[in-house]
């Protein structure tokens, strides 16, 4: 694992990241798409090419699209409305606690930054104990 959390991020880093996060399960949808779940629950996901998501000049589905939980809607809105982050939402996911990132835009979050990402999507799907437990022993900077 790379000691350097200003460098850009990596797909490979997203699974990196995820596995470190305690109580993770790793499920296999469709396409072998890893489902990265805690308790159950999925929080950080790799999509399938789907019809709402696709290159707005070719009509070309995005083959690499990576779904991250958020806590909240206002959290969702804050990511995809800040024009300096690289996440985006589809109408299908209108009313879903969750962003998408084109893992071909990945680069442009740091290491650090995409390890808050996904800390932040385990943190709003674990049970509140596991979760109380995690902040405990990682309080905020």
């Amino acid at each position: 694992m790379s000691d350097d959390g200003s460098r850009p991020a990596r797909v490979e880093d997203v699974h990196e990241l995820a596995l470190v996060m305690p109580h993770v399960t790793v499920e296999y949808g469709t396409g072998d798409n890893p489902v990265y779940q805690v308790g159950g629950r999925s929080f950080i996901f790799f999509r399938n090419p789907r019809p709402d998501a696709v290159d707005p000049t070719t009509g070309e589905r995005y083959a690499d699209v990576i779904v991250f939980w958020v806590a909240s809607e206002a959290d969702k809105q804050a990511l995809v409305q800040d024009t300096a982050w690289p996440f985006f939402t589809t109408a299908h996911f209108d009313g879903h606690r969750s962003v998408l990132l084109r893992a071909s835009r990945i680069g442009a979050l740091t290491r650090d930054e995409l390890a808050e990402v996904i800390q932040e999507a385990w943190l709003s799907r674990a049970s509140a104990r596991r979760a109380a437990a995690w902040l405990s022993a990682h309080p905020p900077m």
